[in-house]
C-alpha cells in the first residue's frame, strides 16, 4: 500500500497554501501561497486518473492503453492563467508599493504622515 501518491501531495500542498495564506500579513508571502495552492491543484488533477501502463495518446501503437489528454490540456491552459494571475499580483503589490511604501496588508495611516 502506497500512502504518498500525486493526489495526496496536491491536497498537502493545497492545504499547507491556505494556511500560509489564512497566517501571513505580507502581500508578496500571500501571493506565494496562492502560487503554491495552485501547483497543489496542478499536480492533483493531473495525477487523479492516472494508471500505470499507460501511455501519451501519441503515434499509431494501438497495443497499450492510452492516457486521457483532457486533464493535461486543461492543467496546461490553467498554468498559464497562473502565472498571468502570478504576474498581475505581483505588478499590483509593486504600484502598492510605491505608493504607500508598505508590504502588509494593513495600512497605518501615520505611515503615511496623515494627520487624521
Amino acid at each position: 500500500m502506497n500512502f504518498i501518491t500525486g493526489e495526496i501531495i496536491g491536497i498537502l500542498l493545497f492545504f499547507l497554501g491556505l494556511y500560509g495564506l489564512m497566517t501571513k500579513k505580507t502581500i508578496v508571502k500571500t501571493i506565494m501561497c496562492m502560487s503554491i495552492m495552485e501547483a497543489g491543484i496542478y499536480l492533483f488533477y493531473i495525477t487523479i486518473n492516472y494508471a500505470p501502463g499507460t501511455v501519451p495518446p501519441i503515434g499509431q501503437d494501438r497495443s497499450v492503453a492510452f492516457v486521457d489528454p483532457v486533464p493535461s490540456a486543461l492543467m496546461i491552459t490553467a498554468i498559464v492563467i497562473g502565472i498571468g494571475v502570478t504576474a498581475i499580483g505581483l505588478t499590483m503589490f509593486m504600484h502598492y508599493k510605491q505608493k504607500h511604501g508598505i508590504t502588509h496588508w494593513s495600512r497605518q495611516r501615520n505611515q503615511q504622515g496623515s494627520e487624521h
